[in-house]
């Protein structure tokens, strides 16, 4: 498989706030099953255990394997290398933690290492004066890496995180399921795809598992809708002028309702968690529903939370939109990356070093599911729903970063909180529009 040039690709990252860019961003998010909080050290604090060493506190969203068991021994490691040094890990479900980590970027206080999607969410913590600058960490590894996998906690010509995974979401589908419905391939348009629900419904078979409860799986296809008929850079133009209430975003909306008509979903979806037993992931996992939208890490979670449906498993690209200016090779996602507080002890820079060095990022995807941002790490790539998503990163002429974590806080909230009343029926896709504008210009 070629190395996946991810420096020349389009994309729209930033939230209102910052400045205009084109380049690939970053998010991914996986998470499950909540673990105990526990205290950050003050701002500036660092702190040792009884046997003196220098305790490192890092907050991840590990919580599945094989990345759940792969990230301690990867501490171990480096604490065998660094017997001077602790690393402390904390491992939060996906919600769990942003909701923590909104309440800790108040406060002042943020973990010695934590997960970041950077985009408006970083952006936020750093003019807080609340994130290490990485750069000089960073600058001696730039050339392992895809150009593009650190260029979404660039700021301002500076680095603040260090990346740990790059990919996107798309369909993926029980192939087993689509044979029993008389699906042939694979819909390429919003209509094929809602004629794919009917033919799947019209089996006797649930259509679309989805976890109503944790919202963002639901903003995922008002996301894809919005840049399939806007484009990237129409989502770009809405972001920079806070306004979100143009005909294409409104029918976005419109689209979305005409899937929600149809009663796609399984049954309680709105309670339903991601990974969860009976969730989504569930679902997906133990062939009882034909389709979700996710990102590179569902094959995992499927099988971590079901029992996995192996070789029936497919992947495909969110489909085109009839008369949308954006194109079917336009990705939706990002990846994920690692910053450190503004003060926290050196070992956790050094802890950063280790762990995404090619050696270790081989690891990571060979073990741990991920997918590579070191460019040595790309041969390490062979499970091959992993290699699918490759393979549309490869072809992708625009990518965009999920909503939540591309604008400030308070506005990918509302994205998620509206298109999830817009889902329940309790939106318009109008009030969607207007609402999640409201809070743009309020910021």
């Amino acid at each position: 498989m070629p190395a996946f040039d991810r420096s020349a690709v389009p994309v729209s990252t930033v939230a209102p706030a910052l400045p205009r860019r084109r380049f690939l961003g970053a998010a991914s998010a996986v998470g499950l099953g909540a673990v105990g909080l526990s205290a950050c050290s003050d701002s500036g604090a660092s702190s040792t255990d009884s046997e003196g060493r220098t305790v490192v506190e890092l907050w991840n969203i590990q919580t599945t394997e094989p990345s759940k068991s792969v990230w301690p021994e990867r501490v171990k490691a480096f604490e065998a290398k660094n017997p001077q040094v602790r690393v402390k890990l904390v491992t939060l479900e996906n919600d769990a933690y942003k909701a923590k980590m909104t309440a800790l970027t108040s406060s002042g206080k943020l973990p010695d290492i934590y997960h970041t999607w950077g985009g408006g969410v970083l952006r936020q913590q750093i003019d807080a004066g609340l994130v290490e600058d990485l750069t000089d960490t960073v600058k001696p590894m730039a050339d392992t890496f895809f150009a593009a996998a650190v260029k979404p906690y660039e700021f301002d010509g500076a680095t603040y995180a260090m990346p740990i995974d790059i990919g996107a979401v798309g369909f993926w589908y029980n192939k087993a399921l689509f044979a029993d419905a008389g699906i042939e391939a694979p819909p390429t348009t919003w209509a094929g795809c809602l004629d794919a629900v009917k033919k799947l419904k019209a089996a006797g078979i649930t259509p679309i598992a989805l976890a109503g409860k944790e919202k963002w799986p639901g903003m995922y296809y008002w996301a894809y809708l919005a840049m399939r008929i806007a484009g990237v850079d129409g989502m770009q133009k809405a972001a920079d002028a806070r306004d979100f209430t143009g005909a294409d975003f409104v029918k976005a909306g419109e689209h979305l309702k005409e899937l929600v008509a149809l009663q796609p979903f399984q049954k309680g979806f709105l309670g339903a968690a991601y990974s969860t037993p009976g969730g989504e992931a569930a679902l997906m996992g133990n062939g009882k529903a034909a389709l979700e939208l996710m990102g590179q890490w569902a094959p995992v979670v499927q099988a971590d939370s079901g029992k996995g449906i192996g070789k029936d498993l497919g992947f495909f690209p969110f489909p085109t939109v009839e008369g949308g200016k954006g194109a079917a090779t336009d990705v939706f996602g990002g990846g994920g990356g690692y910053a450190v507080r503004k003060g926290a002890p050196k070992a956790a820079a050094d802890f950063l070093k280790f762990f995404m060095s090619p050696e270790s990022d081989t690891i990571l995807v060979s073990k741990g599911g991920m997918m590579p941002v070191a460019k040595e790490a790309v041969s390490a790539l062979t499970d091959p729903n992993l290699k699918l998503v490759s393979q549309t990163l490869d072809k992708a002429t625009g990518f965009q970063l999920y909503l939540d974590q591309a604008y400030p806080p308070a506005v990918g909230q509302e994205i998620n909180d509206s298109v999830a009343g817009l889902i329940a029926g309790a939106k318009s896709p109008q009030q969607v529009t207007r609402s999640i504008t409201q809070v743009a210009k309020s910021q």
